[in-house]
């Protein structure tokens, strides 16, 4: 069984930056695209950023193209996502997945691994 944590969401202001974590385990996901969903209150969840086991291929929603960085560390079966200049719009539980198929495009309902979710919250 596998299980995916996320840390380090919190409170941040406007403009500034978090660095959020997911480390799975019960089995190395190899070959496994590994990325972050967000949903806010009263919306659908949404595709924020993706990464493909080697990291040669990243997808990214273009609302935080230039601003969130997604990275990986297969060793420690963890990736992370960097997001700086924050704005409100940003506030969200952010949920850390796991998909052997692309996560940009596949039904939520189909997608193998989720995380429990962390809360970013953006003040202005």
């Amino acid at each position: 069984q596998v299980q995916l944590v996320e840390s380090g969401g919190g409170l941040v202001q406007a403009g500034g930056s978090l660095r959020l974590s997911c480390a799975a385990s019960g089995r190395t996901l190899s070959n496994y695209v590994m990325g972050w969903f967000r949903q806010a209150p009263g919306k659908e969840r949404e595709f924020v950023e993706a990464i493909t086991w080697s990291g040669d291929r990243i997808y990214y929603a273009d609302s935080v193209k230039g601003r969130f960085t997604i990275s990986r560390d297969n060793a420690k079966n963890t990736v992370y996502l960097q997001m700086n200049s924050l704005k409100p719009e940003d506030t969200a539980v952010y949920y850390c997945a796991a998909d052997s198929q692309p996560l940009h495009d596949r039904p939520r309902r189909e997608i193998d691994y989720w995380g429990q979710g962390t809360q970013v919250t953006v003040s202005s």
